[in-house]
């Protein structure tokens, strides 16, 4: 594949879509696999189109809660809309699992032996786009003196290589706790949850891009949020987790505030 013919053709999606650019809350969502969409240029990556239904290529429901959310609260919201098996927009590009071989325990062919020119292609044409919008959407709150809470959406599989998990919120940290530990304590006062405290995963420079790079560098107050994909799977469900966090996020946001956190 020539460098200079390009990933994505014309008429195919930006990478990147901006809700409520200018929403009055102080909470800034992401959503780095909202979406599912494969370049035409790549064809299926040798992937069946039953396992690009899976979490293996996209997190299932989270698009949609994070519309709601965004609705809900007013809030900015930036969604990307490329499968994670194209690239991972929450991996540095320098991780072997940037662009996986095999995810899970499914082989990802199109992403075999791929040339330097190809991963370059993928990370200019998907993943630079995507996190730019968010570094520019926090630099312009920042020069107008807008306080900036970011919060990233995620899902999570109920079953991770045969093993289920009975965690159905998961609320991500790692060297900043102040946001997280109070949502843990609202969330675990709802109780009809089960929540985990980075769980089912936990945050690392490694497995993470988006809270390092733009919550831990920046000093922004923030959490990653993953809800099981049962949960959100169908409309009903995104709007009623939706609904939960546009209560819970602000109160969290408001106590940690008050306490000069």
């Amino acid at each position: 594949m020539a460098v200079d013919e390009g990933l994505l053709a014309a008429n195919e999606p930006s990478p990147v879509r901006v809700l409520r650019e200018n929403g009055t809350s102080c909470l800034v969502l992401t959503a780095d696999h909202a979406g599912r969409l494969i370049p035409a240029r790549l064809g299926r990556l040798g992937v069946a189109e039953s396992e690009q239904e899976r979490h293996i290529a996209w997190d299932i429901g989270i698009g949609g809660v994070t519309e709601h959310l965004s609705a809900a609260l007013d809030a900015a919201a930036v969604l990307q809309a490329y499968s994670r098996l194209v690239i991972d927009c929450n991996r540095d590009p320098s991780v072997p699992t940037s662009i996986p071989e095999i995810s899970e325990l499914t082989p990802i062919p199109g992403n075999v032996g791929i040339s330097k020119a190809d991963r370059d292609m993928r990370v200019r044409e998907i993943f630079t786009p995507y996190h730019a919008r968010i570094a520019a959407l926090l630099d312009a709150r920042a020069a107008a003196g807008r306080r900036t809470v970011l919060v990233a959406m995620h899902s999570f599989t109920p079953v991770f290589k045969g093993e289920s998990r009975a965690v159905q919120v998961g609320v991500l940290f790692n060297r900043d706790a102040r946001l997280a530990s109070v949502l843990l304590g609202l969330l675990r006062a709802e109780g009809d949850i089960v929540v985990g405290e980075n769980a089912p995963y936990a945050i690392t420079e490694t497995s993470d891009y988006t809270v390092p790079v733009h919550g831990e560098k920046r000093g922004l107050p923030h959490v990653e949020i993953e809800i099981r994909q049962d949960l959100i799977a169908d409309a009903a469900g995104q709007a009623a987790w939706a609904a939960r966090f546009a209560r819970l996020l602000p109160a969290a946001d408001a106590a940690m505030h008050a306490s000069g956190a």
